[in-house]
């Protein structure tokens, strides 16, 4: 029973002032006010199980990003940046340009092309991306199982449908068509994908959109299990903090590269100073 309310407290708390979030919180918040201890119904929603495995584990190089700059439509995205990737980091790339962390992202998978600069992966590291627009992954008339297994280095369905359960396809759900998925379910699916192709480094961008809070907390948990290398963006300042060990911050003028949690790399006067002069 406490930890029914206690689940509502925290999804109020956590999405209040998240504007795709807050008619969910409002709901909840409802829904807090009205119950008592003794009316709490046992819980009957169920959460994803999320669990990332490395098929090997990666050396001590990871990454290496070396001046890599990047302008789209006259506008300047990245300008000169350079950073190692150490194996272990759990990096929040943070900012207030979207577009320049999905391009940063896109250029390390091999989707886009920087003006200038360069990058190199370890050769032990296998790297899986999610990124923010998947709509293309899902323009097939294939099922779930079918659209899965083109990722799956094991074709038996009972491996595939696996993958597929831990994200709540179950049954006659992981027959449905890839092309009348929602924001949500492309998202499980996704992560679906992760899960089986066992990277030893993931790259995501903003892998809580179109999440509910199970499937975000079971992400949360996963993520802050997995004994590998993350790069990631989110707006969730509670998954940043929960998650990440090292802190980027792209500006127009270059990177902030902080090894610290979240909460001190916002609360550090020293880095306040230095943000003040990155965005003249």
């Amino acid at each position: 029973k406490e930890a029914k309310m206690k689940e509502l407290q925290e999804f109020v708390q956590r999405f209040s002032a998240n504007a795709s979030k807050a008619k969910q919180a409002t709901s909840r918040k409802k829904m807090l006010e009205k119950i008592t201890l003794d009316d709490i119904k046992i819980s009957s929603r169920k959460f994803p199980h999320i669990f990332f495995k490395q098929e090997r584990e990666a050396g001590r190089e990871i990454l290496d990003v070396k001046g890599i700059s990047k302008t789209i439509d006259g506008e300047n995205l990245l300008s000169n940046i350079s950073f190692q990737v150490n194996k272990g980091d759990k990096i929040a790339f943070v900012g207030p340009n979207g577009l320049a962390k999905t391009t940063l992202f896109n250029i390390l998978n091999g989707d886009e092309k920087a003006d200038s600069g360069e990058f190199k992966w370890g050769i032990t590291t296998k790297h899986s991306y999610m990124p923010k627009d998947n709509d293309s992954f899902f323009e097939t008339k294939l099922n779930l199982v079918e659209w899965l297994r083109q990722f799956s280095p094991d074709q038996e369905e009972s491996f595939v449908r696996g993958f597929l359960g831990r994200m709540l396809f179950s049954g006659e759900e992981s027959l449905k068509s890839a092309t009348v998925l929602s924001g949500g379910e492309k998202m499980r699916c996704m992560l679906s994908k992760m899960m089986l192709t066992e990277g030893n480094v993931l790259i995501l961008d903003e892998p809580t959109n179109h999440l509910d809070l199970e499937a975000i907390t079971a992400l949360n948990s996963g993520l802050q299990d997995f004994e590998g290398t993350i790069l990631f963006v989110s707006q969730d300042h509670e998954f940043i903090q929960t998650v990440a060990n090292r802190i980027i911050e792209i500006t127009p003028h270059g990177l902030i590269d902080k090894l610290m949690d979240y909460d001190t790399y916002i609360e550090n006067e020293e880095i306040d100073s230095i943000r003040e002069k990155m965005y003249v």
